[in-house]
């Protein structure tokens, strides 16, 4: 079978039509009703000249008309450009700039920012809810190859150039099948996705994986730690997808008698919390966690074996469920593969890496080299072949002739009750190489103690790790995807930051 999205799906409404598949707080589908509703919104996309390779951007919400319009410019061979509906106007238009869409898919909330953003630039726009009111003209799906490009996933938000991933039909129709295979679902488990639909992992992973397993699909508005619980009781899900800190926020919500009466039993995550802590959330919450990890450049890259837990790592090579070994994973320092006990960074070769960014030939030649993908994270190989997450290879801080990972000190901060969320930076030195700061939010109810923080990561990390400055912040900032934005906090002195002076013993405000 050709590996396209449109031809999965099809190959599902063959197999379980009549089957609800999705659910959402404003209406359920089956799985033909999904269909046609596809058919008739790619109906309205061909009438206004949308075809194969044309670019569409779109501003998805987590809604069924977004998720189905996504399906629909699939089903015409389009590539779907998918931004942060919470964009602004200046980014937006940097998107439009540089994609240059034939059509924008919107809604009206959004149309004064997307009008503002557009300056009167002339590309058609059409809102999502709209797409559903054409009849279906009966001309099934284009013929596109499974090598061709489905989604350009922006990496991040900027008003310039933003690193637009392009990647294909085969690497979400394999993420989709691979994903129940790693997680051991079936045809009766329910996934539940809060997580953004201009990403890759709620389309990939929940969105295909469901369709693949002809299981069904719940899909919330957005993450609330607060109704999380109660929302997975109400749509009956079996499993889940955490990212970024979901997973802390969740845990740092107040215990109820009936936190683990609920119907979800596995967890998707990473990267791993450690061992200790992952049995505490799994005896609260009653649900088994399953760590792996991958990236927009490929949806192919490490989880946990079956019946293996290799606490604080972030497993092994994913391979495919009828393929079989598909995908290598290594670690190379100075070009040099490296072996147990070593560092280096990881690197993968499978069918389901991006064709390149879009329109940009020298930041695609640095990253894919001889096949091999270079991921920019850090890891430590294992012996039993599982990799131990250590850093971003950009962020790596060196600090009295040492390397440090500031998720090692993040982790370590985040261990002490006050802190409900730590960022850590490497600062210019008044002396040499960099100083080391740490950001945190205090957890609910506390009032932080920066003293004591400061002598409880003192005793548990090296001295040249311990943060020299920190400072208390309401919140962080964090991508769309839930992930630390580091480039966002200041590197700059501020009056806030305490300064822990070891060469002196003391501590002093700046």
């Amino acid at each position: 079978m050709k590996r396209s999205i449109p031809i999965l799906v099809r190959a599902a409404v063959d197999d379980a039509g009549d089957k609800t598949w999705l659910h959402t707080p404003a209406c359920t589908l089956t799985y033909a009703q999904t269909l046609d509703r596809v058919e008739r919104a790619a109906s309205a996309l061909r009438g206004r000249g949308i075809g194969v390779g044309d670019r569409v951007l779109v501003t998805p919400r987590n809604t069924a008309d977004y998720l189905l319009s996504w399906l629909a410019v699939m089903d015409v061979g389009a590539i779907q450009v998918p931004v942060n509906p919470k964009s602004s106007v200046a980014e937006l238009a940097g998107f439009i700039n540089q994609v240059r869409p034939t059509l924008i898919i919107t809604d009206p909330d959004l149309a004064a920012t997307v009008d503002a953003a557009l300056r009167d630039a002339g590309i058609d726009c059409v809102d999502v809810g709209a797409l559903y009111e054409t009849e279906p003209d009966g001309r099934g799906p284009a013929d596109v190859d499974e090598s061709d490009v489905a989604v350009m996933i922006p990496t991040s938000g900027t008003t310039g150039r933003s690193k637009l991933v392009m990647q294909t039909h085969r690497a979400y129709v394999m993420a989709g099948e691979g994903f129940p295979f790693w997680m051991q679902l079936s045809a009766d488990d329910r996934l539940l996705t809060s997580l953004p639909l201009f990403h890759i992992n709620a389309p990939a992973y929940s969105t295909l994986g469901s369709i693949a397993a002809r299981a069904s699909l719940a899909l919330l508005p957005n993450f609330s730690a607060r109704t999380f619980l109660d929302d997975a009781r109400t749509f009956g899900a079996t499993e889940f997808n955490s990212i970024g800190a979901m997973l802390e926020i969740l845990v740092r919500q107040p215990v109820r008698p009936d936190d683990a009466d609920n119907p979800i039993r596995r967890c998707y995550t990473g990267p791993s919390p450690d061992r200790e802590h992952q049995l505490e959330i799994e005896a609260r919450f009653g649900f088994e966690i399953v760590c792996g990890y991958a990236l927009s450049e490929s949806p192919y890259a490490l989880i946990w074996r079956h019946g293996e837990r290799p606490y604080g790592s972030l497993g092994s090579a994913r391979q495919h469920p009828v393929l079989g070994h598909v995908n290598d994973a290594r670690a190379t320092h100075d070009g040099h593969v490296v072996g147990p006990g070593e560092t280096g960074e990881l690197e993968l070769r499978n069918p389901a890496i991006m064709r390149g960014y879009y329109e940009m030939p020298e930041e695609t030649a640095a990253v894919i080299v001889d096949g091999w993908l270079r991921t920019g994270d850090l890891v430590r190989v294992n012996d039993d072949d599982t990799y131990t997450f250590v850093g971003r290879k950009k962020e790596v801080i060196r600090r009295r002739g040492e390397n440090l990972s500031p998720v090692e000190v993040e982790a370590a901060l985040e261990r002490h009750p006050d802190v409900a969320e730590a960022a850590v930076i490497g600062v210019p030195s008044d002396l040499t190489d960099e100083d080391v700061k740490a950001f945190v939010v205090a957890a609910s109810d506390r009032i932080p103690d920066l003293a004591a923080i400061h002598a409880f990561v003192r005793e548990h990390l090296a001295a040249f790790k311990v943060p020299r400055y920190i400072e208390i912040v309401a919140d962080l900032p964090h991508t769309a995807t839930d992930r630390l934005a580091k480039h966002k906090l200041p590197k700059g002195r501020t009056p806030a930051e305490m300064d822990f002076d070891a060469a002196r013993g003391q501590s002093r405000r700046s």
